[in-house]
């Protein structure tokens, strides 16, 4: 009788879960991408202003 290959059914179930992680992270990603691009937009913008401000040349 054949001996059962551990190696190999726990390296498949290894990349299923890797699998389901990315799909996952993709969701999460696709789901909030839109709001998130807007929040990271927003504090350069805002930035910007007060570091030209600290400039020794804008005294």
């Amino acid at each position: 009788m054949a001996k059962p290959n551990y190696s190999f059914e726990k390296r498949q179930r290894e990349l299923e879960k890797k699998k389901k992680k990315e799909e996952k992270n993709q969701r999460k990603l696709t789901k909030g991408s839109e709001p998130d691009t807007q929040a990271v937009e927003s504090p350069p913008d805002s930035l910007a202003p007060a570091d030209t401000s600290v400039l020794p040349g804008n005294t």
